[in-house]
């Protein structure tokens, strides 16, 4: 996938990245630097023009804080799935509750005056976590975004998977306790309903009346970090939710593993920020669990490229779209 790069040196592009909770918008060069950026809350309950209107004004601002000396020739978009990339139509994500076959593709171009390029984020993420960060130069990877809602990507044999409609990759929707919690997706016992942020706080309030001398009654609003915080300072309660999550976690993990047999599987997003707490179980679970041989080789490592995964990832979409245009 490196030779992409080659025709695309000295490009600019413009990245936006939609998630649940945060707006983050920068200009990435071919070197997979971030310039000039920011990050706002979402607000997802404004509706999707509002939230457009204030994507759109944050790239603007994003340009020219980069103060690069050159016009950016496309936009990247990462946002979460289901979503057509052929045609740049977002169609019913499930963190951005009546965003419906939303043409945001489209709506870019016509925004900024350059080509732009619709990509799942976690997709995205993989992409540039494999371009640029913990997974640079290895063949096979699996990337795993812990954040509102929990996504995933892989690189095969140096491809990234995107699948037969582009939404590959779902990582998140796969099954890890038959009828259990109500997913986003309308099934039941998805990993996301487990361990994305949205869902560790949502367990925690569903328990907390059980445990009255927990320190998880003082948060308001309760948060997937403050969990983290209390787990790590011993509250008893707040590590039962927090040894449930790293469990589910790596069962699931374990299983891509044993189906991928990559080289390094990568965790990014929000929930990652608890660190060793959230990746030493995980890693473990792997060590101990994965089928031999090969997969017992496999690493658990943290994204190398931090909070800006998505924000890179959407940038790498649009520079290799370039490649290939202009190939």
């Amino acid at each position: 996938m490196e030779q992409l790069v080659s025709h695309a040196r000295g490009q600019a592009v413009l990245s936006l990245d939609i998630g649940g909770t945060k707006l983050a918008v920068g200009v990435v060069t071919s070197d997979g630097v971030v310039h000039g950026l920011l990050i706002e809350p979402t607000r997802s309950w404004e509706g999707p023009d509002a939230v457009i209107r204030r994507l759109f004004d944050l790239g603007h601002r994003s340009v020219a804080a980069a103060g690069l000396d050159r016009p950016i020739a496309a936009v990247g978009i990462s946002c979460g799935g289901p979503l057509d990339s052929a045609t740049g139509v977002l169609i019913s994500p499930p963190h951005l509750p009546g965003w419906l076959d939303i043409p945001l593709g489209p709506m870019t171009t016509d925004e900024f005056g350059v080509p732009a390029y619709l990509e799942n984020d976690a997709t995205a993420a993989a992409l540039g976590e494999h371009r640029f960060g913990a997974a640079r130069g290895l063949n096979s990877m699996i990337y795993l975004t812990i954040s509102t809602g929990v996504g995933g990507g892989a690189v095969i044999d140096g491809r990234l998977h995107r699948g037969a409609a582009g939404n590959g990759g779902e990582l998140g929707h796969v099954m890890v306790r038959p009828g259990g919690r109500l997913c986003s997706c309308g099934r039941r016992g998805c990993l996301e309903a487990y361990v994305s942020g949205t869902n560790i706080a949502a367990r925690a309030v569903e328990g907390l009346a059980a445990a009255p001398s927990s320190s998880l009654h003082k948060a308001d609003p309760l948060t997937a970090a403050d969990v983290a915080a209390a787990a790590r300072a011993g509250d008893a309660f707040a590590r039962e939710i927090w040894a449930e999550t790293t469990d589910v976690l790596g069962q699931a993990v374990t299983d891509l593993v044993n189906v991928f047999e990559p080289e390094l599987v990568v965790l990014g997003g929000g929930v990652t920020r608890s660190g060793a707490l959230l990746l030493d179980p995980v890693a473990e679970a792997v060590a101990r669990d994965a089928m031999p041989p090969a997969a017992k080789a496999a690493r658990v490592v943290l994204a190398g490229l931090g909070d800006v995964v998505c924000v890179v990832g959407a940038g790498v979409v649009a520079l290799d779209a370039l490649e290939v245009k202009h190939a």
